[in-house]
């Protein structure tokens, strides 16, 4: 279970290809603090440390399903990922519920500099088979980008905006966003769960 707030962006430094899995290695400040096993947001992707060298990397792998669901798949050594650590319970939930488990990846359509802050605008691709299963965005709603908890503005059918504050533009890789590309959409688990209900009650 995580929050939304990423923690750090770290970089990858090694992808490989092993049959339909992608192994990537990053590092980041907080390697050491790391254990095998231990589930980490990689741009809202939870994903399993599986290795850990001690040269202040660590090593994680996407199978097929998260490659095709996500845009881990395109990350090249340089990227910037952003990172969360899962929820301790005694914590506060600053963001949103937020699973890591990835809906389908948006486009960013735009980015406009707004005095200060940046609005994004992104598109997705939305049919009433995707509606029914709770894949929208609501005004004023939680929608996690990139792993980041972030409040839904302008909300249509098949796209939304955000607005992102200097330091979360500073401190995660949403100053690598340009038009074009491609980002990573977790919709609320609580719009799902009502979705599906009512899919049930018809």
């Amino acid at each position: 279970m995580f929050s939304g707030i990423v923690e750090e962006a770290a970089t990858v430094v090694a992808l490989r290809k092993e049959d339909g899995n992608l192994h990537i290695t990053l590092r980041c400040s907080f390697t050491d603090e790391l254990k095998i096993d231990q589930s980490v947001a990689h741009n809202g992707v939870c994903l399993t440390v599986v290795e850990l060298p001690g040269d202040g990397t660590y090593t994680v792998t996407a199978i097929q399903e998260t490659l095709d669901r996500s845009n881990l798949g395109l990350l090249r050594v340089g990227d910037k990922v952003n990172l969360e650590r899962s929820m301790m319970m005694n914590g506060r939930l600053d963001g949103h519920i937020v699973q890591g488990h990835v809906d389908q990846t948006a486009r960013c359509l735009g980015v406009t500099a707004e005095d200060g802050s940046w609005r994004y605008r992104f598109g997705y691709e939305s049919n009433s088979e995707l509606a029914r299963k709770g894949y929208v965005t609501v005004e004023k709603g939680s929608v996690t980008v990139n792993g980041v908890s972030l409040t839904v503005c302008n909300s249509s059918r098949n796209g939304f905006e955000v607005c992102i504050i200097p330091y979360t533009h500073a401190n995660t890789n949403f100053h690598q966003i340009a038009e074009g590309s491609v980002v990573n959409l977790e919709f609320d688990i609580i719009g799902k769960y009502l979705s599906r209900m009512m899919e049930f009650a018809q």
